[in-house]
């Protein structure tokens, strides 16, 4: 039987979140910031997330660059 760690599966989650959110700020008519929220749609779709996971493993922005210019 093959179980995810408490930690990949916190990653997944927020990972799932984030391109939900993504998605959803990219797709629909909801804007990234209003005059009666400010940036609250964008902070809970977006930043939240990638907070997230910047907290459980600070490198990755790194690591994704770097993968980026290894192509």
């Amino acid at each position: 039987m093959n179980t995810l760690s408490p930690n990949r599966l916190r990653a997944l989650i927020a990972m799932a979140w984030l391109v939900a959110g993504a998605l959803l700020l990219l797709l629909t008519p909801l804007s990234g910031h209003s005059e009666s929220l400010g940036w609250t749609p964008a902070f809970w779709l977006l930043a939240a997330p990638a907070s997230v996971l910047l907290a459980m493993r600070p490198r990755l922005p790194l690591d994704l660059l770097a993968a980026l210019f290894h192509r």
